[in-house]
């Protein structure tokens, strides 16, 4: 069954969430936060939460796991550092689900609603 939640990423994003009785995980290493995600893989994580700044070093270990039913890998930005992935990633995900991604997309001068 994959009833389990974990997030993954610096010490004081995901400290708080512990209250919430999610796992939390703050990897000090690249390599590190690569055997991390094996780990929530094994042990049948069904959602696990990435801080955006770790996205683009672990783009293979997702790639493999977006080939799976769980975990599903979630990106949370954190307002100190935006880098535009996670709205990158919305996008693909909306194309991916609705074949378009007029949803996400941002609106023109001229375009209305």
């Amino acid at each position: 069954m994959f009833d389990k939640v974990a997030i993954i990423g610096k010490l004081d994003l995901v400290f708080p969430f512990r209250a919430l009785g999610i796992k939390t995980y703050s990897p000090q290493s690249i390599e590190e936060a690569k055997r991390l995600m094996k780990k929530i893989k094994e042990e049948r994580f069904g959602l696990c939460f990435l801080d955006e700044g770790l996205f683009q070093p672990l783009k293979e270990e997702l790639e493999d796991l977006s080939k799976e039913f769980c975990p599903v890998v979630v990106c949370v930005s954190d307002y100190r550092k935006i880098t535009g992935y996670l709205e990158e990633m919305m996008s693909k995900m909306a194309i991916k689900a609705t074949g378009s991604d007029s949803l996400i997309r941002k609106r023109g001068k001229d375009e209305t609603r």
